[in-house]
Formats: structure tokens, sequence, C-alpha cells
């Protein structure tokens, strides 16, 4: 069992509605030491890709796509959920229903930022269904970017979204796959 999978048994809880909470460590109060970990495993496993650019979802996921950013020596681009009077030119827009708040939401990245020539890697803390992330790699086919593929801290397996990325051929990296969840029991694929 890896340190991540450590800290979600120790320190996670499984909530009504299907909530891993765990954000002792990982998004709300963050443990950087850890994060960097993470980032690194990110880092080796997609070495030598030739990653023009990390990508992630306001707000959760934003550390860890930092840190891995950094690791990489690329720049972070994040998909803003709502329009800010700092956005100008054209917006790459794609339309998600997000797992945590349950509702629409759009994603939306400044043209200015994102092109033909990226090599982009997701990065993301965690993963439902899966949403979030077809929102970001609808955006990426949008402007003609190659996705390099996705980095995930922790999965909801149940729950499908990685499977069905890797079944399109997306090489989709998550360092803790849980299979099953309930209070006090959780399982890993």
């Amino acid at each position: 069992m890896n340190e991540l999978q450590q800290r979600i048994i120790a320190e996670g809880r499984v909530l009504p509605g299907d909530i891993i909470k765990v954000d002792g460590f990982m998004n709300h109060l963050v443990d950087i030491k850890l994060q960097r970990a993470l980032a690194k495993d990110f880092a080796e496993h997609f070495k030598g890709r030739e990653i023009t650019k990390v990508m992630t979802v306001e707000a959760s996921g934003i550390p860890l796509a930092t840190i891995t950013a950094d690791e990489l020596g690329v720049p972070l681009l994040f998909a803003k959920k709502a329009k800010s009077d700092n956005i100008e030119g054209g917006l790459v827009c794609s339309e998600i229903h997000s797992y945590t708040y349950n509702k629409k939401v759009t994603l939306m990245v400044s043209a200015e930022w994102i092109g033909p020539e990226d090599k982009i890697l997701i990065v993301d803390d965690f993963m439902a269904n899966g949403e979030a992330m077809r929102g970001l790699v609808d955006i990426i086919t949008q402007v003609g970017a190659e996705l390099v593929g996705v980095a995930i801290a922790i999965e909801k397996g149940y729950q499908g979204g990685g499977d069905r990325l890797r079944a399109k051929g997306v090489d989709v990296y998550s360092l803790a796959i849980v299979e099953h969840a309930e209070p006090g029991n959780i399982v890993f694929r």
C-alpha cells in the first residue's frame, strides 16, 4: 500500500452521498510534502513525453497540478468555472455536470493560452465519474492540442470515469483507485 492509500485509510472518511472526504491532507488543508511526492511520481510516469503544459480545473486540483507542472518544468493552465473580467479574447468552453456540486458547470480557458502546438497532461486530485476530465479533453480536442495523459491522485474506480477514458486509449495514471467505499471500509483496486 502506498503512502497516499495509507493516508486515505488513516485520515479519510466516507460521508453520505458517496463522498470520500480527504480535505485534511489533499484538497482543503494541503500536505505539500505529500503533494510533492505524488507530483514526482506523475513526472516519472510521464517523463520523455515532451509535455508543454499541465492542465486542471479550478480549484482543488490546483495545488497538485502546480507542483506537477513545477516538477516537469512547464506552465500550469487551469480551466475556470466562471468568466472573470481578466479573461480577454476568445474562450474555449465545455459544459460538464459537476459531481461535487451536482449542477451544470461551464469550463473555460482563454484561447490565448492553448493551441495545436501543445502537448497537455491533465492533473487532478480526484476523479469520480470523469466529467471534469471529459470537459478538459473536449477543450484540448477543440484547439487541436495533444492529450498526453491524465494523472489522478484518487480515483473512484467504481464510478467508471477512469475506465471510460482508458477504453478510449487515454493513459490514465491513478495513484489510489478506490474500488469500494463505505464508512470504516475503503477498498483499493
